[in-house]
């Protein structure tokens, strides 16, 4: 009984003063909680118009009075809806873009980071001044390129998921290019140097050896190129001109674009269901994405 209170009290006095703790722990949980309730509530409010029957942006004050699953409903078995599709289509042009930005930018970095040429430093300069200029400076030649494309290649014209996946890899091309050429500079050179004494190719190297050693980055990379094509629409906007062929950040403005009559609720329901992709996507890739960000960072 002795040693048990002798234990307690000893545990008393070595625990810090509430005002300590309170100043080096408990304020980052008041922090904390306020960060969730601010990225949960939007999703919350999407979801009470997606359920709630002709819900609009004002009328929906008392959250979930009335549930329903009309608004989902609707894009599934309406007609007029082309909304399997508009997924399909996003998931696609999403993951062509993901992976051949994966295989060019990896391309890119290995050279860069393996082979010394002439006007190695110059492009590598240029990529980075290239995406300092803001997305709208090449709206104008994008339209004016498909358009011209498409006279002569109507795969390669306006409307051509092909051609918004092309204008999607030529402008994730340098960011993410400097991005894996970091993380490919952390790779010691001896393991090339050992595999061609084995007698393998620059080739057998790349695809065997050095992708497996930068598996992060190349997770990394395919999922922010995933997300930024998954819910880009300026552009997608600007090629796209026929309803079957929408992905789904045009397909879904398309709902509330007419400020007379919007269909708030299919709007919210589309978009939580549009959530989900990458919703899985991110939590099947999150062990990548820390090591992934920050290991290229230490060595350039």
């Amino acid at each position: 009984m002795t040693t048990t209170t002798q234990v307690q009290t000893t545990r008393v006095l070595n625990r810090p003063p509430r005002s300590r703790w309170w100043r080096e722990v408990g304020w980052r949980h008041v922090v904390g909680v306020v960060a969730v309730i601010y990225a949960v509530f939007p999703l919350v409010f999407a979801a009470n118009i997606a359920l709630t029957p002709d819900a609009g942006i004002s009328n929906t004050a008392d959250f979930f009075t009335s549930v329903g699953w009309r608004n989902f409903a609707y894009l599934f078995t309406n007609p007029s809806s082309y909304f399997v599709r508009w997924v399909v289509n996003t998931l696609a042009v999403g993951g062509v873009t993901a992976i051949g930005t994966v295989l060019m930018g990896g391309a890119a970095s290995y050279a860069f980071s393996r082979f010394r040429f002439k006007g190695r430093r110059s492009t590598l300069t240029s990529l980075l001044v290239i995406q300092m200029f803001p997305q709208m400076l090449s709206f104008v030649a994008i339209f004016l390129l498909l358009t011209t494309l498409g006279n002569v290649f109507p795969a390669l014209g306006m409307n051509s998921l092909i051609a918004l996946i092309c204008v999607y890899l030529g402008g994730a091309l340098g960011v993410n290019t400097f991005l894996m050429y970091g993380f490919f500079n952390t790779v010691p050179k001896e393991i090339d140097e050992a595999a061609k004494i084995d007698g393998a190719t620059h080739a057998q190297i790349f695809w065997t050896i050095i992708l497996r050693l930068v598996a992060p980055v190349l997770a990394v990379v395919g999922l922010l190129s995933f997300i930024s094509s998954f819910s880009e629409y300026i552009i997608a906007k600007l090629v796209l001109t026929e309803a079957p062929n929408y992905t789904l950040a045009v397909a879904l403005y398309s709902f509330v674009a007419d400020p007379q009559n919007p269909h708030w609720g299919w709007f919210a329901a589309g978009a939580l269901i549009a959530a989900i992709p990458v919703l899985v996507l991110f939590l099947f890739l999150q062990r990548y994405i820390v090591s992934g960000l920050t290991s290229g960072a230490v060595k350039g």
